[in-house]
């Protein structure tokens, strides 16, 4: 029942709506059980006048006017209580998706490294409809239930007792039963969300990555997973359904028992006259009417037990410790002749070895320099810490003298732009994409952007020119066409600091001078950290840093750091042989 006390207690900002609701059908409980009890009366009075052989018929009129005015008065209520319930549905999952949301923009970068996205969406999306169905529940059936069960029984009791007390021991077994019934339901449950999170998730990277499973023909592979996974899920589905009809038998043999005796006590007493014609019918309306709050009892079971299951991953999220605060107010202003300092930085990620290891270097403002080394040297991690998507785990990293633990996040990112390998864009226009993170962009600043960026000319070719859809990541644009998209957005950034992420490494040679030249625009009066296998893209940096198995292994101007032996004059000796060996092949020396 844990979390069902944590959706309780999360559902506080909708305290006073719930308890409108409430109070609505509190009302709408006490006129559906007047109209029975009226019945009780229009019996006797009809009894009374055949008997007494009358003729005044006011009695009566008034006692069905006043039954059709309890009945209209419920219908009106149940309408506005309704509405209401419906607008506090709208309220429970805006308010539910912006708490989970929030949460998700503040966790650490590391999370993300080992979540699906796909499943991330899927636990937000039934977390948000148990914990929606449950507070309907809530409002819907479990006080009415209560009350309608109380005020029965109450009646009941005032003219017979031992139906009182035989309609009373339905509910303690109806709810063992269900009680039972849904705890085996829940454990069940638990496996197919979990099933269902992969499949999803599944189901999510490959509609991402469609042209990689085409391509490499793994459609049949692909659909195999998600029927079996959906088979599994499909067998779980039927033990919790042959457990629940097992448990549903039993419920509904032990009510059909508890009425036979009911109604033999009830048709015994008015036939022995101890209980009049309009007593008889008022009780076996009322026994009718029980038959809703004990439904809605076992109702009410299974949707906490699925409220408790179903939003357990959601709760776990919004457990998880914030990292970041990006709705606080942070001063934003850009630094002028940005410096960087790692010093006797370390760094490993949970669970893993060092990837990096005492690692020290300054860049200084305006100074271009390029991260060299192996795949898996520790570059990208660098990279990662300058942005503060990681803390280190020991040393210090230092922004124009500033410690990195006395600055915010934003601060920080908003000093710095980057250009990734990936073509990170959105699946929304050019100017939205080039304006992201500026939205009081102009559209002269946009042009001017693109102009920069060598990319104005492919854009106005466009029929929709800057209000052109991209398409998912871009697919609609060329590799050099993304690129420079993003080279824009770096430029109307106007950050001091630059990265570039391998940002020409899968473009051919025409589209990489072009996405070149642009860079050359980008990168003018600004500190710039380039990561690049290929060396014609660093050829113009001012330093070089060698990053070898987590450490500085060397760094100075590449034209000192091609007379020594290092890694970097291996790695450029490679390069070199490499494209001598195309030329001789092609005969073209």
């Amino acid at each position: 029942m844990k979390n069902i006390l944590k959706i309780i207690k999360i559902s506080k900002p909708l305290y006073s709506l719930i308890i409108i609701i409430s109070v609505l059908i509190i009302a709408s409980v006490i006129l559906d059980l007047i109209a029975p009890i009226l019945s009780k009366f229009i019996v006797d009075e009809i009894v009374k006048n055949i008997q007494k052989k009358s003729n005044d018929l006011s009695p009566l009129i008034i006692l069905i006017g006043l039954s059709f005015l309890a009945s209209l008065a419920s219908l009106l209520i149940t309408t506005i209580s309704d509405r209401l319930g419906d607008h506090l549905a709208g309220k429970i999952r805006k308010f539910l998706t912006e708490k989970f949301y929030n949460k998700v923009l503040t966790l650490p970068q590391s999370y993300f490294d080992s979540k699906v996205s796909g499943k991330i969406i899927n636990q937000l999306n039934r977390g948000i409809q148990m914990i929606q169905d449950f507070t309907n529940t809530s409002t819907n059936f479990i006080l009415p239930a209560i009350l309608q069960t109380i005020f029965t029984i109450v009646i009941l009791a005032y003219y017979n007792l031992p139906i009182a007390v035989f309609t009373f021991l339905l509910f303690p077994i109806y709810m063992i039963l269900s009680y039972y019934s849904t705890i085996a339901w829940g454990k069940e449950e638990v496996k197919k969300n979990k099933i269902e999170d992969f499949t999803r998730g599944r189901i999510s990277e490959v509609i991402s990555n469609m042209s990689l499973v085409k391509s490499f023909s793994t459609e049949l592979e692909e659909f195999k997973y998600v029927v079996n996974n959906l088979t599994n899920i499909n067998k779980i589905y039927a033990k919790q359904s042959k457990n629940f009809h097992i448990f549903d038998f039993l419920r509904n043999l032990s009510l059909n028992i508890i009425l036979l005796l009911i109604n033999i006590i009830v048709f015994y007493n008015a036939f022995r006259s101890t209980l009049s014609l309009g007593e008889m019918v008022l009780i076996l309306q009322l026994i009718a009417q029980i038959r809703r709050p004990l439904f809605a009892m076992s109702f009410i079971l299974s949707r906490i037990q699925m409220a408790e299951s179903g939003s357990k991953e959601y709760f776990e999220i919004l457990a998880l410790e914030s990292k970041e605060n990006f709705q606080k107010e942070v001063d934003l202003k850009k630094i002028n002749d940005a410096t960087i300092e790692f010093k006797n930085i370390s760094f490993k990620y949970d669970a893993g070895e060092k990837v990096l290891d005492n690692v020290s270097f300054q860049i200084d403002k305006h100074e271009k320099v390029a991260l060299v080394g192996h795949s898996g040297a520790g570059k990208t991690t660098i990279i990662n810490l300058i942005l503060k998507f990681y803390d280190p785990s020991a040393g210090n990293i230092f922004l124009k003298n500033k410690n990195y633990k006395d600055l915010d996040h934003a601060f920080i990112r908003n000093n710095i732009a980057l250009v990734f390998q990936e073509n990170e864009l959105f699946s929304s226009t050019i100017r939205e994409n080039v304006s992201y993170g500026k939205k009081n962009a102009t559209q002269e600043d946009i042009i001017n952007a693109l102009k920069l960026a060598n990319a104005y000319d492919f854009v106005n070719k466009f029929n929709d020119k800057l209000d052109s859809q991209v398409g998912e990541r871009g697919v609609k644009l060329s590799g050099g066409q993304k690129q420079r998209i993003q080279i824009a957005r770096a430029i109307l950034k106007d950050a001091p600091i630059l990265i570039l992420d391998e940002a020409t490494s899968s473009l051919d040679a025409k589209s990489e001078k072009e996405v070149q030249e642009a860079l050359e625009n980008l990168m003018k009066g600004r500190l710039v950290i380039i990561i690049a296998h290929r060396f014609s893209t660093i050829q113009n940096v001012d330093k070089i840093i060698v990053i070898d198995k987590g450490k500085v292994a060397d760094a100075g101007k590449p034209q000192d750091l091609i007379k020594r032996k290092g890694i970097y004059s291996e790695l450029l000796h490679y390069q070199v042989e490499g494209n001598k060996k195309l030329l001789e092949q092609f005969d073209l020396q």
